[in-house]
């Protein structure tokens, strides 16, 4: 019999062990942040980037005089800690605003709407009970028509988001294997979109795309059109943090969507961090990539 090494493969919150014979194992490839813990905490990390706004006044600013604001943030599916981020998030808010109506719009995209007992886990009891929480449905007919997208689809989007004075999200960025990466622009398409938006942008032939892939922006079609849904939308400010393999945060920006997720600031510069350069073996992949720099 063949000599087999165990493999733990992450499912959900939990991880599957399966065993495979040794000889047929080339490796296993984990990302450079899989165990990384950086030398402040959660909340600190959250703090520096509320204080030091990428391209942006801080939030307490933007609130200033605002009646309506809606906050997007990530629904079930996503291990965003909002238990940390939307209390950084409310606070700024209210210390600019105090008297300002704030509704937490759940954005689900097209994903099943997040349960109470999933709100309980993700938020925490006394936040659930004391905030404002809405759960985005992508079939409702309560959506604003925000024009077309530059690929042509409808772009309509969850009138408390549209309608909102101010519109701040959270979210985190890791690499996505469409859109580039996630965070930032994606909390409104999909996050907060119809149906008919989201398929006109997750279509086959913008996800078939040789520049829809993973860790890739530029002259994304995916990414075009999510990025000009959230400025139509109104998107001012975003919270985004990156995740260790134990879901710890490890960094956090803050500020202008654009700014805050773009080189230097988000998710390009987490790329070496992010991605194993795997492409060697596919021919003319690999010159592709080398013109992201």
């Amino acid at each position: 019999m063949k000599e087999t090494v165990s493999v733990l493969l992450p499912y959900g919150r939990e991880k599957l062990e399966f065993r495979i014979e040794k000889d047929r194992l080339a490796g296993i490839i984990t990302s450079g942040i899989e165990d990384y813990r950086p030398p402040f905490g959660e909340e600190e990390l959250v703090a520096r980037a509320m204080l030091s706004p990428a391209g942006s006044p801080p939030l307490r600013e933007l609130a200033r005089g605002k009646r309506r604001v809606t906050v997007i943030a990530s629904d079930h599916t996503r291990p965003v800690p909002s238990r940390i981020l939307m209390p950084a998030i409310m606070n700024e808010i209210r210390a600019g605003s105090p008297d300002a109506d704030i509704t937490i719009l759940v954005a689900t995209g097209c994903h099943r709407g997040t349960t109470f007992a999933e709100l309980e886990a993700k938020f925490g009891r006394e936040f659930v009970e004391r905030e404002k929480i809405v759960i985005h449905d992508c079939d409702s007919p309560g959506m604003t028509h925000l024009g077309r997208l530059p690929s042509g689809g409808e772009c309509l989007v969850n009138s408390i988001a549209a309608d909102a004075d101010l519109l701040v999200s959270e979210g985190f960025i890791e690499p996505h294997f469409f859109a580039g990466f996630s965070g930032g622009r994606k909390s409104v398409l999909p996050g907060v979109a119809s149906r008919r938006t989201v398929l006109a942008n997750h279509c086959a032939e913008f996800i078939a795309d040789p520049r829809a892939r993973a860790g890739i922006t530029d002259g994304n079609p995916v990414h075009r059109d999510m990025l000009w849904a959230a400025k139509k939308a109104g998107l001012a400010f975003i919270l985004n943090v990156v995740l260790n393999g134990k879901k710890e945060i490890i960094h956090a920006v803050a500020g202008d969507p654009g700014a805050a997720h773009a080189a230097r600031h988000g998710a390009k510069s987490k790329k070496d961090m992010f991605m194993l350069d795997i492409y060697g073996t596919l021919g003319p992949r690999c010159s592709e990539r080398e013109t992201l720099a």
